[in-house]
């Protein structure tokens, strides 16, 4: 009782000594005049918070900082006293001229951790550099002085630096952005808007990552070893944990609005546009097996596959050095049926159908985008005016810099960019090499049958294309970033782009450069039996699969898009799990242990690190992936369903990554998905002109047209008893007689066989081009302009009639506009 009393006593002794100091600060004024818009409680409140610790029992005032160094400083972790009742205690501080806001606290809130928008760690080993000490304490200095606070933790191997921004950083960003003609101008709120993580950990990032006074900036910093690496803190994640970043939500809706509000709006956007082309990849991926397995109901029906397969008595001349014996054309009959399932009359109506899905596919996620980004309340957002207010922020001194163009600088990029270009394809032409040697190879040393030789080599070649993808990637990124650097671009969003152009064109090219030749080259440069083509007069160049060019190209997809996926994704869910389990396994975790603030800064650090090419490399992954799914389509009609399991797994994964494995991503403000809309819109007019080609030239499906209405049984009009194939197979076949071989001796069983036959359209006598080919190849040319035509023409007029932007968006947008006139035209009615 007596201790109660005793207690009772000291807590009336604080109190009055709190009104005391309040009452002496009244009396005698500030430090600093305040200006004249500021409330004089305020200052007394401040400096009566910053003179007397209260910790008496009657009021909850809880624990003070410091106190304050002059106007503007920041007063935190305050609770309102039980006799306010639900009233909030607002602790205002301000400059001449200005108040405004910074703490509002509710009754009954309990002291909350303190929260930093960025952590810089460095090693305690640079704490014994009087060198890196004195730049890093530089650096911290100059963040001070831009309204920066930190504090310093250290344990027994790092040293933590918390940073968090001054309250008046983000007012003056609201400031700089807010529309003087707008609604904002016009109506205070009642209580200030609390500033989004997002919108915090954007500004200080750009602000850490400009140059100090000395030069330097964070990143030089890093490479010196002046700090080891930063990062922002994953805090409120365990939604997204729970309702996202789990393989069994792989079917659910995403929460676009909650990733939003977490990772910012470009993250957003990009799991935004992933879904929406994952769920329109759905209609593409029935119609693709729709043609595929149509090929299945005429597997033994074809009237081409039974007369190969029939064909006992027709013997297909040598194809190369590694196999020098005659084959019965029956033999191929397995692959003949197996080709036709991709290589059938429904391929180009498929090919038209892809067309026309991508056009409507962007068209809708443009008023996917427009209906989002109306919603954020991003619709009328500006990217450079937002760049320029952080330039403010950062320097408020900052000199615009305008837009420059050198031709000298363009002139040197191109032929740079050309020259890359020109090494991607002559890395093809080392695959062609690679084919052919590894054709002579493998049949030398017997590690496979002759028949296999052929299968063999195009697997491996595949196999060998997809390495050299992987090695190109890293160089193609180097020499992008390298280009964009001696480019000089005004700011980092066109620093992006420029980036984002340059490197997609190098991958694109390193990417379908073996695709293109094995289309449009393979087996037609290298003539005919008895005068081949040969590589530096030694090595016979490579044919085309016995049943066709279709059956090469079709395997090259299939590898590469099986690879690509489904490695792809193994690795970039694997490579950063046991990266992240190998950190924690190093970690000594026994230290964390009565450390709850510590224990946090350890879990975000032991994450992996994400660079500024994170969400980028997400990003180009399925823009390649896009182009395999479009591009060559009409040779692998199972593209779209392949890449429909693919991104199943990708939003998970990726959501996974981001939220479970990797420290936490910058968020990024946008309202739409940047350059890689053009890049989306180019590839769909590739496609056109890839399929195009494809059908016209590798396919069977114009020389098996003309032979049905110009020169098969069929001609003359329809028979009702005979198939219009029938003699097919003989037409496309041209003989070559057997004593026209350079070297017979070679050739076994030369002396039994007078001729054989070959796949090209020649003449017998003397093997030159007959009148066949001729005419297919102008009817080749003929169909190849009409198909891009109308292919064309069909995505103009699906582009005219899916407009970008939904009428209600319009209208919503052309409201606004009309109620801030009216607004206006009140207010001067009032005035007059």
């Amino acid at each position: 009782m007596r201790s109660e009393t005793n207690q009772s006593e000291k807590d009336d002794d604080r109190l009055t000594s709190l009104g005391l100091a309040t009452a002496f600060y009244l009396a005698l004024g500030p430090p600093h005049t305040p200006g004249p818009d500021t409330p004089t409680w305020a200052w007394a409140a401040s400096f009566a918070v910053a003179t007397v610790q209260c910790t008496c029992s009657k009021c909850p005032l809880g624990q003070f900082l410091t106190p304050p160094r002059g106007p503007g400083a920041v007063l935190q972790d305050l609770s309102s006293p039980p006799e306010l009742g639900e009233e909030r205690l607002r602790i205002l501080t301000g400059t001449e001229g200005d108040s405004f806001l910074l703490v509002e606290i509710r009754p009954g809130e309990t002291e909350a951790p303190e929260r930093w928008d960025y952590v810089l760690v460095a090693d305690r080993c640079t704490q014994r550099n009087a060198e890196q000490v004195r730049r890093q304490q530089h650096f911290l200095e100059e963040l001070e002085r831009k309204g920066f606070h930190y504090k310093m933790i250290e344990d027994r191997e790092k040293v933590y630096f918390g940073i968090r921004a001054d309250g008046r950083i983000f007012d003056l960003y609201h400031t700089l952005l807010m529309d003087p003609e707008g609604p904002a101008a016009r109506v205070q709120p009642t209580r200030p808007t609390p500033v989004p993580a997002t919108t915090r950990i954007r500004i200080v990032n750009f602000v850490l990552n400009s140059k100090t006074a000395a030069g330097d900036t964070l990143e030089d910093l890093l490479k010196s070893g002046v700090f080891e690496t930063r990062f922002a803190l994953h805090k409120g994640e365990e939604g997204l944990k729970k309702n996202w970043a789990q393989w069994r939500n792989m079917v659910r809706c995403q929460p676009i609005d909650d990733i939003r509000d977490y990772f910012g709006e470009k993250v957003a956007l990009y799991f935004a546009w992933l879904g929406w082309y994952t769920y329109m990849l759905v209609p593409a991926a029935v119609v693709g097996l729709i043609v595929f397995l149509s090929g299945f109901s005429l597997f033994n029906a074809s009237q081409i596959s039974k007369e190969i397969c029939e064909a006992h008595d027709v013997l297909l001349c040598p194809r190369g050095d590694h196999s020098r014996r005659y084959q019965q054309l029956s033999d191929t009959c397995t692959f003949a049926k197996l080709t036709h399932l991709f290589d059938n009359e429904g391929t180009v109506v498929f090919a038209i159908f892809m067309a026309l899905w991508a056009t409507v596919f962007l068209e809708i996620w443009k008023r996917q985008r427009a209906r989002v980004v109306l919603h954020w309340d991003l619709y009328g957002w500006d990217e450079d005016q937002e760049e320029m207010a952080l330039e403010f922020i950062n320097c408020p001194d900052y000199e615009l810099r305008p837009h420059q163009h050198s031709y000298l600088r363009s002139s040197v990029i191109l032929v740079l960019s050309l020259f890359m270009i020109c090494l991607m394809i002559g890395m093809a032409h080392l695959l062609v090499v690679y084919r052919v040697l590894a054709a002579a190879l493998f049949n030398s040393a017997l590690l496979f049958q002759e028949e296999q030789v052929t299968t063999a080599v195009v697997v491996t070649g595949a196999l060998v294309h997809y390495v050299v993808i992987l090695i190109m990637t890293k160089i193609n990124k180097y020499v992008a970033l390298k280009l964009c650097d001696f480019e000089q671009p005004r700011t980092f969003s066109e620093r992006e782009s420029k980036f984002t152009i340059k490197f997609f064109t190098l991958q694109f090219f390193a990417h379908f450069s073996s695709l293109v030749y094995i289309a449009f080259i393979l087996g037609r440069i290298n003539g005919h039996p008895g005068k081949s083509v040969r590589l530096a007069g030694l090595w016979k160049l490579e044919e085309c699969h016995l049943s066709g060019c279709m059956m090469d190209l079709f395997l090259q997809m299939a590898i590469i898009m099986g690879l690509k996926q489904t490695l792809s994704n193994c690795v970039e869910y694997l490579s950063p799990w046991l990266a992240h389990k190998w950190r924690l396994m190093r970690f000594r975790l026994g230290r964390a242990s009565g450390e709850p603030k510590l224990r946090d800064l350890w879990h975000n650090y032991l994450l992996n690190p994400v660079g500024t090419f994170s969400l980028f490399d997400e990003f180009m992954e399925m823009m390649i992936q896009y182009g395999f799914t479009t591009i060559f389509v009409a040779a692998f009609p199972l593209a779209p369903l392949l890449a429909l399991f693919s991104n199943l797994v990708e939003i998970r994964l990726d959501a996974i990554k981001m939220v479970r494995l990797q420290r936490r991503l910058v968020p990024r403000k946008a309202k739409d998905i940047g350059t890689w809309l053009q890049v989306l819109e180019t590839i769909g007019v590739l496609a056109v002109i890839a399929n195009g080609m494809v059908i016209a030239f590798t396919s069977e499906f114009i020389p098996r047209v003309v032979y049905k209405y110009h020169y098969g049984p069929c001609r003359t009009g329809a028979q009702p008893t005979v198939d219009c194939l029938t003699g097919y197979v003989n037409h496309s076949l041209s003989v070559f007689y057997t004593k026209d071989f350079q070297d017979p001796i070679q050739t076994e069983g030369s002396e039994n066989v007078t001729q054989c036959r070959y796949r090209d359209y020649r003449n017998a006598p003397d093997y030159s081009l007959s009148e066949q080919f001729w005419v297919l190849l102008a009817i080749r040319l003929v169909f190849l302009i009409l198909f891009e035509h109308v292919a064309l023409c069909i995505k103009l007029i699906a582009a005219w009639f899916v407009p970008d932007v939904p009428q209600s968006v319009k209208n919503k947008v052309l409201e606004e506009k009309y109620q801030m006139l009216r607004e206006k035209m009140r207010s001067r009615s009032t005035e007059v």
